[in-house]
C-alpha cells in the first residue's frame, strides 16, 4: 500500500500504463476518448450517489472511480501525442493558485491569515472566481463569447443554470432572487395562457415551457441551489411515497390501475403526512 498521495497516485499512472501497454489488457488499449465518455458521465452520477446517500465507504470507491477515469483519459492523450497526466495536473493546479488571489500571491506563496487581501467571505470567493475566469476567456480570444465553450451535452437542466453563471459573471443578473420569482411567476401566466388559448399549438406550449424551465434554473442559482441536485432529491422523495403508495393498495389486493384517482388521491395524502414524519 501507498504511503503518501503522490505514491498512490504514481502507482495508479502505473497500473494505467501498463494495462494500455502491448503486455496489458486487449479492453484497455481499445479504448478511446470517445468509448470512455460514458463512462465518465456513469462514475460522476455514482460519486453523487454516494454522496446524496450519505455513505462515506461508497464514496471512497466511487472518488476512486472517477479519479482512475480521469488517468484513463489522460494516458489514452499520451498514446496519442496529445498530453500527459503530469500536463493535465500542472494545468489545474496553475489555475487553482491564478484564481485564488486572495490566498496566493503572485509568486504561489499563501497570503498571512490577516492578510487584506484575503476574501472576507465565500460569497465573495466565488464572485473573484468567475470574475477571473471571465476575463481568462476573454484574453484566450477577442471573439471568444461568454457562452461558446459550454458544452451542448450538458444536462438541459444543468446547462440552463450554467448559462446564468457565465451571464451573471459579467453583470447580466437580476439583483435579487425576489426578482427571478417574479419572472418565473410571469412565465407562469404565459404558459398558462398559451395551454388554454392555443392547445393545439405544441411549439409555442413547448417555448412557453422551456422559459419556465430556464427560468426556474437561475431562481435556483441565485438561491444557491444546484438545480440537478435539488431535482434528484424530488425524483427520489417522490418515488419513496409513489412505492409506499403502491405498497399500501397491494395489501388490500387492490390495483393502481383499477383505483380511482380520488382513492389515489386521498391514499397519496395519507403517504405524504407519514412519510414526510420520517424523512
Amino acid at each position: 500500500m501507498a504511503t503518501s498521495s503522490g505514491d498512490a497516485f504514481a502507482r495508479l499512472v502505473d497500473v494505467m500504463r501498463t494495462l494500455r501497454s502491448p503486455e496489458g489488457c486487449p479492453w484497455d488499449r481499445e479504448q478511446t476518448l470517445q468509448t470512455l465518455a460514458p463512462f465518465v458521465l456513469e462514475e460522476t452520477y455514482e460519486v453523487l450517489d454516494a454522496i446524496e446517500r450519505g455513505d462515506p465507504g461508497a464514496l471512497e470507491e466511487e472518488v476512486g472511480d472517477l479519479i482512475f477515469e480521469g488517468v484513463f483519459l489522460a494516458q489514452v492523450a499520451s498514446d496519442a501525442g496529445a498530453f500527459t497526466v503530469v500536463d493535465a495536473l500542472d494545468y489545474v493546479v496553475d489555475k487553482l493558485v491564478r484564481r485564488h488571489p486572495h490566498v496566493f500571491k503572485d509568486d504561489g506563496q499563501v497570503h498571512d491569515a490577516e492578510s487584506k487581501e484575503r476574501a472576507p467571505s465565500a460569497r465573495a470567493a466565488l464572485e473573484r472566481w468567475e470574475s477571473l475566469k471571465a476575463q481568462e476567456r476573454t484574453e484566450r480570444s477577442q471573439t471568444h463569447s461568454t457562452l461558446s465553450d459550454l458544452p451542448s451535452s450538458l444536462p438541459a437542466l444543468l446547462r440552463a443554470f450554467k448559462i446564468g453563471k457565465r451571464v451573471a459573471a459579467v453583470g447580466f443578473d437580476w439583483q435579487r432572487a425576489q426578482d427571478v420569482v417574479a419572472k418565473v411567476e410571469e412565465e407562469v401566466a404565459e404558459l398558462r395562457d398559451a395551454v388554454e388559448r392555443s392547445p393545439q399549438d405544441r411549439t409555442h406550449i413547448e417555448e412557453e415551457m422551456g422559459d419556465l424551465l430556464f427560468a426556474l434554473a437561475n431562481l435556483s442559482r441565485k438561491l444557491g441551489i444546484e438545480p440537478e441536485a435539488a431535482l434528484r432529491r424530488a425524483n427520489d422523495k417522490f418515488t419513496k411515497r409513489f412505492n409506499e403508495l403502491e405498497r399500501r393498495f397491494a395489501e388490500r389486493g387492490q390495483r393502481l390501475d383499477q383505483s380511482t384517482l380520488e382513492e389515489m388521491e386521498t391514499e397519496w395524502q395519507t403517504v405524504k403526512n407519514t412519510v414526510r414524519n420520517e424523512e
